[in-house]
């Protein structure tokens, strides 16, 4: 991630329709447990997040890192009672641990691990997590562009989605010239199965799959629409998506939590 806060209007908005959602199907509450990425739109849900939970009373039982000084601040607020880092991205996150005594470093085993069932993912009620590209099934992808070429390294994208009882992908609808939301994801990195919305500047679309969020979501003001919808309009403003010429050779290999095979990435022709 960027790990700065982003300033496009755009974005601020799908980091305020991501903290409404979440509020509005009832995850956000005294004692639930959270996790956000490290992208721009990520920390700004963390920041628009801190301000909801302060107006409303709300404090969480914990908050899992990546850590960055934005969770280090919800802390030292007492919004949150304590954070779990396997990965620390800033000083404000590395000189925590060393003063704040419920600032806890956990390992990486202890945090996503998928053959343990009590890994902290699997006790996260509520994830926020970023996206280069997400697919009409819900399919995400986070380790290449559009154009076919690497992005960023998954990291614990498709441990934390499988986990959190609500996973939240924020996106814009575009970025430049390409469609965010596609009909088919260049690579699958975390399926679809998995995540439970899609928050963008002019929509969320709710995994069919969950009818009890759409439930609960009865008489709201969200602009909750259609994934294929959103789609088409994603197709109309960029001309659709591009497929990039791909050769034959298998550039990496995207293996999932569980150690299977669920995508290759393929080396673009230039």
């Amino acid at each position: 991630g960027s790990l700065k806060v982003t300033s496009s209007p755009t974005r601020l908005k799908i980091a305020k329709d991501a903290v409404r959602l979440a509020y509005e199907t009832g995850y956000v509450k005294d004692g639930f447990t959270f996790q956000a990425g490290a992208g721009g739109i990520s920390l700004a849900f963390v920041n628009f997040l801190a301000e909801l939970m302060s107006e409303k009373g709300i404090r969480a039982r914990w908050a899992n890192g990546g850590t960055t000084s934005y969770l280090v601040d919800m802390l030292r607020e007492d919004l949150v009672e304590y954070l779990t880092t396997a990965q620390a991205f800033d000083l404000t996150a590395i000189d925590s641990m060393r003063v704040d005594k419920n600032h806890l470093e956990v390992s990486i085993g202890f945090y996503a691990n998928p053959h343990n069932k009590g890994t902290l993912v699997n006790l996260l009620d509520l994830a926020v997590l970023g996206a280069t590209e997400v697919d009409e099934n819900f399919n995400v992808n986070t380790v290449t562009y559009s154009s076919g070429y690497l992005a960023e390294p998954v990291g614990g994208h498709s441990d934390v989605a499988a986990g959190s009882k609500l996973t939240i992908i924020t996106v814009p609808l575009i970025r430049g010239r390409f469609p965010s939301i596609v009909e088919e994801a260049t690579t699958v990195v975390t399926p679809g199965e998995t995540v439970d919305a899609v928050v963008t500047e002019r929509g969320i679309a709710i995994n069919p799959r969950r009818e009890d969020l759409l439930e609960r979501l009865e008489g709201s003001d969200l602009p909750i629409r259609d994934i294929e919808e959103l789609r088409r309009e994603a197709y109309s403003l960029t001309g659709g998506k591009k497929e990039p010429p791909f050769g034959e050779k298998i550039a990496a290999l995207v293996e999932y939590r569980d150690g299977t095979i669920i995508d290759v990435v393929r080396e673009v022709k230039t």
